[in-house]
């Protein structure tokens, strides 16, 4: 196994886990927490889940969590214990988007050492190390008449919270996840929102926009048909945020009338971070790559990261978790058997979430960090 991967096990749960240390005061993890015995009630399996949080904060010495996602498979019913269960003071990204190995719930925490943690009163939650704040937004909805009123209030609020940390969407938000109530219904409003909005905060073809993910899922309340996380960096220099476009595998976004960038990273004296958007199976062309064929799809869509991955100068080998979204539940197996021959040991997780073309049978995102030396830049 590679020597940045562990697997750790506990009473009826799991974890794999992803360490970055090059040395420096900051190491970062990712871990996905997943149930084992998958037959147990809810109250059993997220008491599961938070024995093997706890487990693994004993094992990785000053970590402390900044962004936890909290995989349900009926939000209605389960949402409400998770939040009384975890007083964690981080973000938390609680979403419906089942988890495909049969179990109701799974845990992704993203951990780092020797940082400081605070809420901002703008409602963001802040991780501070050295000259940079790291802004981190979850769960954030609103009951507004219709997704698009919704998505635009959404982005609204966040635009002010950021104005009171000092920043702006177009010089500082890194990375955004847009979850959507019944996707193949609601996604047009949402892209109509983030259209206008972008536009009016100077992200365009010809400026940027930012790299996100907009997929299917559920908040507990019915009638949220939008819900946003969202990443941003106080400090960041622009210099400092490079785009990852791969045009031999992928188009531009704006070429099907979104506005989202393909990747983002971000480059500190000490380390490089690397986001991925949501991927599918697609070409340069804007095309659906082998419609109705799962395991093409699936194949294509790893190599359209790869690409990515590669224009960053990073590979799947620096990638610390990754997200997979299923249309369809019955692909889970050959999808899982797929992931752990390519990627053994890598902390990943395979959901029940609807990509935003009803073509894609299948999407991923992860993000990544490496080791670089580029002293002018300040550290991480």
């Amino acid at each position: 196994m590679n020597e940045n991967l562990s697997h750790y096990t506990y009473e009826d749960a799991s974890a794999d886990v992803f360490c970055f240390d090059n040395g420096t005061e900051v190491k970062e993890y990712h871990a996905m927490i997943h149930v084992v015995e998958k037959g147990m009630p809810y109250a059993k399996q997220l008491e599961a889940v938070m024995n093997a949080y706890n487990g693994l904060l004993s094992q990785i010495p000053n970590a402390r969590a900044v962004f936890k996602r909290y995989f349900l498979s009926d939000a209605a019913n389960q949402a409400d214990d998770v939040i009384m269960a975890d007083v964690t003071d981080c973000a938390k990204s609680i979403i419906q988007q089942a988890p495909l190995d049969g179990t109701k719930i799974a845990l992704w925490v993203y951990l780092m050492t020797n940082i400081q943690t605070s809420i901002t009163k703008s409602g963001l939650y802040e991780v501070s190390h050295g000259e940079f704040r790291h802004l981190f937004n979850a769960s954030a909805h609103n009951l507004a008449a219709n997704s698009e009123y919704q998505m635009r209030l959404l982005f609204n609020e966040y635009i002010m919270q950021l104005a009171e940390e000092g920043c702006t969407l177009s010089e500082n938000c890194i990375r955004t996840w847009l979850f959507v109530n019944d996707i193949d219904l609601n996604y047009g409003g949402v892209v109509r929102a983030r259209n206008q909005v972008f536009f009016t905060q100077g992200l365009t073809v010809h400026t940027h926009f930012i790299s996100s993910t907009g997929i299917g899922g559920r908040q507990q309340d019915p009638n949220v048909l939008t819900q946003m996380d969202n990443y941003a960096v106080a400090g960041i220099k622009q210099e400092q945020i490079h785009y990852l476009y791969a045009p031999t595998h992928l188009n531009r976004t704006s070429d099907y009338g979104v506005s989202f960038e393909r990747g983002t990273y971000i480059d500190y004296a000490d380390r490089r971070h690397v986001f991925i958007s949501g991927t599918a199976s697609i070409n340069n062309k804007g095309e659906i790559m082998f419609p109705k064929d799962i395991e093409k799809q699936t194949q294509r869509m790893i190599e359209n990261v790869e690409v990515l991955l590669k224009e960053a100068d990073c590979s799947f080998d620096e990638v610390g978790e990754m997200v997979v979204y299923l249309r369809d539940i019955a692909d889970y197996d050959l999808v899982r058997n797929v992931f752990d021959t390519q990627f053994p040991g890598k902390p990943y997780i395979i959901v029940h979430a609807p990509v935003c073309r009803s073509g894609w049978l299948i999407e991923m995102e992860c993000m990544a960090v490496k080791t670089i030396e580029l002293p002018n830049l300040p550290k991480f």
